[in-house]
């Protein structure tokens, strides 16, 4: 009768084991990872020299500004918050998370202005039944008048409201 010396289970494979495996993602470890990092060096120096090649090959383009439509801008940030709206639509920012919306992703926006306290909140609403809430501390509560009257002034330049009612009345005059 043979003994081997040393443990005849295989090793442990998958999330059990390792808790950034990922099925689909990262392929299990297995005994061919000592040769792993030498094919790794070799294929990181090619990407590397081709990078090199396709930069001193072509030159850089200028990256183009979009200059901005002479128009109305909202914009309010506090510590952790930031809005933006302007003529591009709407950008919303929450620490290290942000989002954009473009004015035809947009179904409605809307205000609320506290009866107490200093958080002015502002909502997006898309089409499909979404809606994504930013709360903007303001300094003073005097501040809520004028941001009302700038959001206000961005979503008439450049929100288009277009019901279907709206849409039946305008093709019932035309002929």
């Amino acid at each position: 009768m043979e003994q081997r010396i040393g443990s005849s289970s295989q090793p442990l494979e998958g999330a059990g084991f390792d808790p950034a495996y990922i099925p689909g993602l990262t392929s299990p470890v297995s005994g061919e990872a000592e040769s792993a990092p030498e094919k790794a060096e070799v294929t990181t120096e090619k990407a590397v020299e081709e990078r090199t090649e396709e930069r001193t090959e072509e030159p850089a383009e200028e990256p183009v500004e979009d200059e901005a439509p002479d128009g109305p801008v909202f914009e309010a940030s506090d510590r952790r918050a930031r809005i933006v709206a302007d003529h591009q639509g709407v950008r919303l920012a929450l620490d290290d998370q942000s989002c954009e919306f473009r004015w035809d992703e947009i179904g409605a926006i809307e205000t609320e202005t506290p009866r107490f306290g200093r958080r002015y909140t502002i909502t997006v609403h898309t089409p499909d039944r979404r809606w994504y809430p930013i709360e903007i501390e303001a300094k003073s509560r005097s501040s809520f008048e004028e941001w009302d009257e700038q959001i206000d002034a961005v979503l008439d330049a450049y929100f288009e409201d277009e019901t279907p009612q709206a849409e039946e009345e305008e093709s019932e005059e035309t002929p």
